[in-house]
């Protein structure tokens, strides 16, 4: 089998971190569509609006404690038989602040949740993927690849996670294992509405962007798109689309769009808000 050709959903079990509300939600309610077997785990049970299908089973669970994860896959395989398809999803975004006023608590804590526990939940559940040849989705961001001015440590997180997809596809291609990575750019969750919509200087930044790269699309859609991408074992997958070609000239792109905003008025004048914000970075989930 080709490693892009397209493969079933149906019969797999699967585990969504993070995945009591907003993309980890949709994604496991698409997947269960899909025909699969789906555990969701995250610290906050889900809200009954979400209306998960019988096909889909909470787990109580932590992303940055490795013990807790390594209990909730044993737990999974026992219950199901095996573990197919792991989708790292689980995260959080502060609200936006310059580096020298984010408060260190707050930096540790993202750097936890969207490294640290992408990381825990990959060892985890390696052996039990090794032994299904099974699949892997991490969710990056455009972040990994655009300015983080204003945000820089959660940008520095999804370059991160970035890397971590590209040395895994190597290192796992010999157990059969594909890995994807995602890269969203606004999704229309409770974090963003939070972070950016509740903002007025975050919400300045953005606007900032050319108007193109600022579409929003909606957690099914983003779903939608894992759920393809698992399907077909692609190394990447990109919503709105247009990314893609983004982060293909990303090397031509990048420094002139470092040079720019250095010099923009309009964006230094909103980075000096955000300059005034010590100790409001607080975390959205």
């Amino acid at each position: 089998m080709s490693e892009h050709s397209s493969t079933s959903i149906a019969g797999k079990v699967a585990l969504v971190t993070g995945g009591a509300r907003g993309l980890g939600a949709a994604t496991a309610r698409t997947l269960s569509a899909a025909g699969a077997r789906v555990y969701v785990l995250d610290r906050h049970h889900p809200d009954p609006a979400e209306a998960f299908t019988d096909q889909v089973t909470f787990v109580a669970g932590d992303v940055t404690d490795l013990g807790a994860m390594t209990d909730a896959v044993e737990t999974i395989v026992r219950e199901a038989g095996h573990l197919d398809i792991v989708i790292a999803n689980a995260g959080v975004v502060a609200r936006g602040a310059t580096l020298r006023v984010a408060a260190p608590a707050t930096v540790d804590r993202l750097f936890d949740v969207n490294v640290t526990g992408a990381l825990k939940t990959v060892r985890a559940a390696l052996p039990s993927l090794i032994a299904s040849q099974g699949r892997i989705m991490l969710i990056s961001s455009v972040f990994a690849f655009v300015n983080g001015a204003g945000t820089i440590p959660y940008a520095m997180s999804k370059a991160a996670v970035e890397q971590l997809g590209r040395g895994l596809r190597v290192e796992l291609a010999a157990h059969g294992i594909s890995v994807t990575t995602a890269y969203f750019a606004m999704i229309n969750t409770d974090m963003i509405r939070q972070s950016v919509d509740e903002d007025p200087a975050a919400q300045a930044l953005l606007d900032t962007q050319p108007r193109f790269l600022r579409k929003r699309i909606t957690p099914e859609e983003a779903a939608g798109a894992i759920v393809s991408g698992l399907r077909r074992r692609d190394p990447r997958v990109f919503r709105p689309r247009r990314w893609a070609l983004v982060s293909r000239l990303r090397g031509l792109i990048g420094p002139a769009l470092d040079s720019q905003l250095s010099r923009d008025d309009t964006v230094q004048d909103i980075l000096g808000r955000l300059d005034t914000r010590e100790g409001e970075d607080l975390l959205t989930s």
